[in-house]
């Protein structure tokens, strides 16, 4: 049966409406708690960071910073309460000295919120798109290097990616945008251009990052030095390894949402609703979860297509909206990919260093022959599954 983008968006678009009319006091209650289970952890781990560097303290200190970004932040900077009397709102979260409350971290809020809920959401795995990891890595995915190299600049990178990835990315793109309507001029500048301070551009990105740096490795040390300058080294030297565990642990919850040689990407933007509603589709993955502490550990992450479907919902609602979403897809024939993190992970890395490729609209078709259906899907829908991606190829060579 020919794939049906308008009757796609339809029901998703009717599911939407009946998830929107839901939002309430059930779940902001559900987010406030998630939220203190955030803080939760960041108290304890700064609390017992002075006994002595240790993991414990580290790892609740990186449950802490990621949730308060991944939980907190994500669904606050998209409105997701804003809807709900009592919610945050996300016109002003994060805004002016409010960043040392609601979202301190290396990242720029302003930023975040353009280059993410703006750029990303509406560009998923497009060229145009400023997270798509296979076109980030392609220096190292296509290097002539020993696989050992390769991997250690993924290593580098999974570390720090917060400092030397995502805050300057995110810098860049809002400067970039801006500097364009300004002048009229595309600025082009490399990730490394953003800690120039001889530019002015450098200068204010690094001002931006100081605040972080100063809090965190020496300000929170300071503190404790009243109970003597060993205390104060050993969360000095918690604070590194939080940073760095911080740093894997969003890594592996972010990165492998929209990667994976199952994951699309397409060339020039959608053309309708049915197709952008397709793309997000195609271009994202969920990974296993639905308890509070799965999720919560998970970031709600864990439903990134439904998040990509309906962005400005709280967090409870897209595990509500999970099952049905993949009843929709499988009703139209459409790929839904939901795996194990790790699993995702496994595909993420094979992608970075270059084993492992992205599926194209453009042979969508061979691999469909070549491959059969879908692992995990009912038989007799490879059919479908070739339709929907070559409907994708169809309309994008349209625009």
């Amino acid at each position: 049966m020919p794939f049906d983008p308008a009757a796609f968006a339809s029901d998703l678009t009717a599911l939407r409406r009946e998830l929107n009319a839901s939002v309430g006091e059930a779940d902001l209650r559900h987010f406030r708690k998630m939220e203190r289970w955030g803080r939760a952890a960041s108290a304890l781990g700064w609390a017992t960071s002075w006994v002595a560097p240790n993991p414990i303290s580290a790892a609740l200190i990186a449950v802490g910073s990621t949730t308060r970004w991944t939980i907190v932040a994500h669904h606050v900077s998209h409105r997701g309460l804003d809807r709900i009397p009592g919610g945050p709102r996300g016109a002003t979260f994060a805004k002016g000295a409010r960043r040392f409350v609601d979202w301190f971290d290396w990242l720029d809020p302003e930023a975040w919120a353009y280059e993410h809920n703006a750029v990303h959401h509406s560009r998923t795995g497009e060229n145009a798109d400023p997270d798509l990891v296979e076109r980030n890595m392609q220096r190292i995915r296509e290097a002539d290097w020993p696989a050992a190299a390769k991997w250690a600049m993924v290593g580098f990178y999974a570390c720090t990616w917060r400092l030397t990835y995502y805050a300057p990315n995110i810098w860049q793109v809002l400067r970039t945008k801006q500097h364009e309507r300004a002048t009229g001029d595309v600025m082009e500048e490399t990730l490394l251009s953003a800690f120039d301070p001889r530019t002015a551009s450098g200068r204010a990105f690094l001002k931006s990052i100081a605040p972080y740096a100063l809090v965190r490795f020496v300000g929170a040390p300071a503190a404790f030095l009243p109970l003597g300058p060993w205390a104060a080294t050993n969360v000095l030297l918690n604070s590194i390894f939080a940073e760095v565990l911080t740093n894997l642990y969003t890594f592996v919850l972010i990165a492998p949402n929209h990667a994976g040689d199952d994951i699309h990407r397409f060339e020039g933007p959608h053309r309708d609703r049915g197709e952008f509603y397709l793309r997000q589709v195609l271009g994202s993955a969920d990974y296993r979860g639905g308890s509070d502490v799965s999720d919560f550990l998970q970031g709600f992450l864990n439903y990134q297509i439904e998040h990509h479907l309906f962005p400005d919902l709280p967090p409870l609602k897209y595990r509500e909206a999970q099952p049905r979403v993949e009843a929709i897809c499988n009703k139209h024939g459409v790929p839904y990919v939901r795996e194990g993190i790790f699993k995702r992970v496994r595909k993420l890395l094979a992608g970075m260093v270059g084993d492992a490729s992205m599926r194209r609209t453009s042979d969508a078709r061979a691999w469909d022959r070549s491959a059969g259906k879908e692992p995990g899907r009912a038989a007799g829908q490879g059919e479908a599954i070739s339709v929907v991606t070559a409907t994708v190829h169809q309309t994008s060579e349209s625009t």
